[in-house]
């Protein structure tokens, strides 16, 4: 027996220097025990044991010769590591504790219930190698851990099966993969007091976001019952994203993002069976019901920001919400091992350009896109079915695929969040992954060639054939400064974060329409007037799309507001100019119920659009909660960056009428630093642009609209389309107009339109008449950004409404 170092040490007592002698794991809840109680963090005390007595064990029972000998006996090619891992585990489970480290681990146990201050029945027991959880070390999960366990003799059965553990095959070839030596890595037990989770909810955080690798957002997963379902992807969990630098007002709360998940399943407690555990299915109601409140979440949020600052990384933790008691506990924290490790000086892009029929979707892991054919396995134990490139597709992973996963070119799992096993290994390897897509293993034809496409936002695809795509590297320092404002055109929040290294300058437009096509699917007034809708059909899909919420205006005010919230947290403080809704009534029409609000025109590009709607009787109340929307993610949320833009103002009377509505709804110009902006892109903006400029913050020329109503050209017409051409002298004089009037007034103008990033010669123009900003798709940034600082270097800046003189109107 090793007399100098204790065979337990109590997690109170230790720190995170004391990796080598309890291992990461352990070391780590010491020191958030004994660092971070000052915060808030509720950490379940608990004792370890140390890698003293894991030597001490080996010694007793003459195990370390024997262990080393029958480990040399593995072949360089793996084929007898089942035998010889069997064998290694044998010999661990046969030997007997020594009679002080059993007295040890049996005296602290009792005394957990004296420490905790109420009787501690049943604890969590873990495994943690001193090797484990190390900066250079990854593939956490390798060993095992027993929940639920009672009484002195099954936490000591349950000790020994997590020393055991330490030779699974999986940690035998991991440890062969990163160089350790198998009779140099010592394993400390965890003993923890459990949180009675499976009364409530568990799950995992990251305090960065997993997929972009974008800083400033805390990701959290939740499900009902023991976080077991979560880390292991058995369920398809709640997830919130939480954005970190507003977590410090009290008076908001930033949540920019809250899916509801399926949750079919949880984990409880088992009695009166070897098992400590089991999986039942969740209720109806638990279904459709959040795990977390928002002011949980936001404890949540505020401990990953704690825990992040204390640590000095971005970190991976495990929380457990106690359904006795109601409170909130973290039982692991660990360093995140992908984003932050990633060279943030570059961006890689990918972008699809043809592609075959839509198979399956799920949650997007990455950003990449990968080919290959399907292999679909039932159980790692078919490694010898998996051909190196296929793409593995499988219900679910644990550590026992991770040697088929290295092999794969992307990874399809029916169950699983971002925060699941697959998840978290696919971004390790730097694989294209989609998980939880529910019905991939019954979809994806064995041996078929499909592309999985994770470069298009939150959701991932897989399509048939090999699709055409393109990557793209982009050397952030190679990207040039320029006073001209060069931002994006944004609608879909899923890609929002894609974008967050490149350095732009906000936001130019982001699509409200999207939002409410994509994401919520259904007509605002459909919503308001619910309980006179006729068709039950259109009800039947209302009622499941909005079962979460008792007010059905709530579904979409609250969607809306978070998506455009997203947008406005991955650009902050910059500023986001969020278009108010700009549908046709041909396109209204098609969303949930709305047939029935729509009139059929003849030309719904110059019908029933844009101001038009929003003060008449027939959208009032629909744009009440567009409003209501942007209010909740400017003031509540605190997205104060967001800019109102208003479509297709026909005249100035138009303008004040929107004005006036949007006052009654709260959105007063001014007020609480709101801007309002209007859309240039009705010839009266123009030629009436002081009158306009007297009632708007800025103008945003709508390139498009602006040719079409300029030159009498369906924008549409097949027909007319060599006639179309924003260059044309008639639509660059009314453009420079504008741009003169507004330079005149200190009014902001830029351009959202398409043509900058078609034409360079365009953005010049721009440029050199003096527009503030041009607002431009992510993927002709980087051309428009070069092609702007080469006008600007030619002497062209006329620093628009700045006041200071710009270039000389064309034409």
């Amino acid at each position: 027996m090793n007399k100098q170092t204790p065979l337990i040490s109590w997690f109170s007592d230790l720190d995170r220097s004391d990796t080598a002698t309890v291992g990461g794991k352990n070391s780590s809840l010491g020191e958030m025990i004994g660092k971070l109680k000052q915060a808030g963090i509720n950490v379940p005390d608990g004792f370890a044991t140390t890698a003293a007595a894991y030597w001490d064990f080996l010694q007793a029972n003459d195990l370390t010769e024997g262990l080393a000998a029958k480990l040399a006996e593995l072949k360089a090619n793996g084929s007898n590591l089942s035998q010889v891992g069997k064998a290694v585990r044998n010999m661990v489970l046969q030997a007997k504790f020594p009679a002080p480290l059993e007295e040890a681990i049996a005296r602290a146990y009792r005394e957990m219930t004296e420490r905790a201050g109420r009787k501690v029945t049943s604890v969590a027991v873990r495994s943690s190698a001193t090797a484990e959880d190390l900066p250079d070390a990854s593939f956490a999960g390798q060993l095992e851990s027993f929940l639920n366990v009672r009484g002195e003799k099954a936490l000591l059965e349950a000790c020994k099966r997590c020393f055991a553990s330490l030779f699974t095959d999986r940690a035998i070839v991991y440890r062969i993969n990163n160089g350790f030596d198998h009779m140099k890595v010592a394993l400390s037990v965890g003993v923890q007091a459990m949180v009675r989770s499976d009364k409530a909810g568990a799950g995992v955080m990251f305090s960065i976001d997993t997929e972009s690798g974008f800083p400033r957002s805390v990701l959290i997963n939740g499900a009902w019952g023991l976080g077991e379902t979560v880390v292991q992807g058995m369920v398809e969990p709640d997830e919130y994203h939480v954005f970190k630098p507003l977590l410090d007002d009290a008076a908001l709360q930033p949540i920019i993002e809250k899916t509801l998940g399926s949750k079919a399943r949880k984990m409880i407690y088992a009695t009166g069976s070897q098992a400590t555990s089991k999986l039942v299915d969740t209720s109806r109601k638990e279904r459709a019901s959040f795990v977390l409140d928002d002011d949980e979440v936001l404890k949540l949020a505020r401990w990953a920001c704690a825990i992040e600052t204390h640590y000095g990384v971005p970190m991976d933790i495990e929380w457990a919400k106690d359904g006795e008691t109601g409170e909130l506990a973290i039982v692991q924290a660990r360093p995140e091992t992908v984003q932050s490790r990633k060279d943030v000086g570059t961006l890689k892009t990918y972008r699809l350009k043809k592609k075959g029929r839509r198979l399956v979707s799920g949650l997007a892991i990455g950003d990449s896109i990968a080919v290959g054919k399907v292999c679909r396995l039932e159980s790692a134990a078919q490694i010898g079915k998996f051909k190196p490139g296929s793409v593995l597709v499988t219900g679910m992973t644990d550590p026992d695929w991770v040697p088929i996963m290295k092999k794969a070119s992307a990874i399809v799992t029916d169950h699983g969040g971002r925060t699941s096993h697959a998840a978290i290994v696919s971004r390790e390897l730097g694989l294209a992954a989609i998980v939880g897509a529910g019905n991939a293993t019954a979809t994806l034809q064995e041996g078929g060639e499909v592309t999985v496409s994770c470069a298009e936002g939150n959701e991932g695809y897989v399509y048939s054939g090999v699709a055409d795509f393109e990557m793209r590297e982009i050397d952030i320092a190679d990207i040039p400064k320029t006073r001209t404002k060069v931002m994006l055109n944004l609608g879909n929040p899923a890609a929002a974060f894609r974008w967050w290294l490149l350095p732009t300058d906000g936001v130019g437009l982001a699509r409200m329409e999207f939002i409410i096509g994509n994401l919520i699917r259904i007509h605002p007034m459909a919503l308001v007037r619910y309980d006179k809708l006729k068709d039950k059909e259109v009800r039947r899909q209302i009622a499941d799309l909005t079962h979460a919420y008792k007010d059905k205006t709530e579904y979409f005010v609250e969607t809306l507001a978070r998506g455009m919230a997203r947008i406005a947290a991955a650009h902050h403080p910059n500023p986001v100019i969020v278009r108010m809704s700009d549908f046709k009534t041909n396109e209204y029409a098609q969303l949930i119920g709305g047939a029935a609000f729509e009139p059929k025109e003849e030309n719904p590009m110059l019908g029933w659009r844009g101001a038009s709607r929003y003060y008449s009787e027939g959208y009032r109340e629909g744009f009440d909660l567009e409003c209501r929307a942007v209010r909740f993610a400017r003031e509540q949320i605190g997205l104060d960056n967001i800019v109102v833009m208003i479509p297709f103002c026909r005249s100035v009377e138009e303008a004040d009428s929107v004005l006036k509505v949007l006052s009654e709804n709260g959105l007063i110009r001014g007020r609480n630093g709101l801007e309002v902006y209007v859309m240039a892109e009705v010839p009266s903006n123009v030629i009436l642009a002081e009158d306009f400029a007297e009632r708007f913050d800025g103008f945003s020329i709508g390139s498009n609209d602006l040719t079409q109503l300029v030159l009498g050209v369906d924008r549409d017409s097949a027909a007319l389309s060599a006639l179309f051409d924003e260059q044309n002298k008639a639509v660059t004089v009314a453009i420079a107009d504008l741009l003169a009037k507004a330079r005149k007034s200190g009014t902001h103008t830029g351009i959202c339109g398409q043509a900058p990033s078609d034409h360079p010669e365009f953005a010049r123009f721009l440029v050199e008449h003096g527009i503030d900003s041009i607002s431009v798709s992510p993927d002709s940034f980087l051309a428009v950004k070069r092609v702007v600082a080469e006008a600007e270097h030619e002497g062209g800046s006329g620093l628009g409404a700045a006041g200071q003189e710009g270039g000389e109107v064309a034409g």
